[in-house]
């Protein structure tokens, strides 16, 4: 598991590219045995356009790895939760300039608003329910006047 774990920390998220599919929690499990490996993804939510995209550099980058066998599976259930994302994931989208989810998501969760990235602001307003994916909302800050888009609690 160790080697196509090492491998998988190198496979970017198609939509935020300074994360890869580890920190973000898609990955649910690898079972690495002598013919091959095994990888079990989860995706962010259903219907995601990029799953397809996740699911080739995934099998590419096990296969430019060694791994001549590469099986994967799609788990829907448990859903993926934006609580899976990895704390170094969350500074790693603070420091490209996505506010990240807030933690321990539940339905009292105020999704419209976020702080700003940029200058750390709690002054800001929801100007888009949705931003350039449909997992991320668009925001502006009254202190610094940036625009920024903000990961939705799922």
């Amino acid at each position: 598991m160790v080697r196509a774990l090492v491998c998988l920390r190198t496979v970017p998220d198609p939509e935020i590219p300074v994360l890869d599919v580890i920190s973000m929690g898609i990955v649910r499990e690898i079972d690495e045995n002598p013919d091959g490996v095994r990888v079990t993804i989860t995706p962010t939510y259903s219907g995601c356009p990029a799953m397809k995209e996740i699911e080739s550099s995934i099998r590419s980058a096990l296969n430019q790895a060694g791994f001549a066998k590469v099986e994967m599976k799609i788990q829907i259930s448990p859903p993926w939760t934006t609580d899976w994302i990895t704390k170094e994931a969350l500074e790693k989208l603070r420091s490209y300039g996505i506010a990240p989810p807030k933690r321990a998501c539940n339905h009292s969760v105020d999704q419209t608003h976020a702080d700003c990235p940029y200058c750390g602001s709690v002054k800001t307003q929801l100007q888009s329910e949705f931003g350039s994916t449909p997992c991320k909302s668009l925001h502006v800050c009254k202190n610094c006047h940036q625009p920024f888009e903000s990961f939705k609690c799922i």
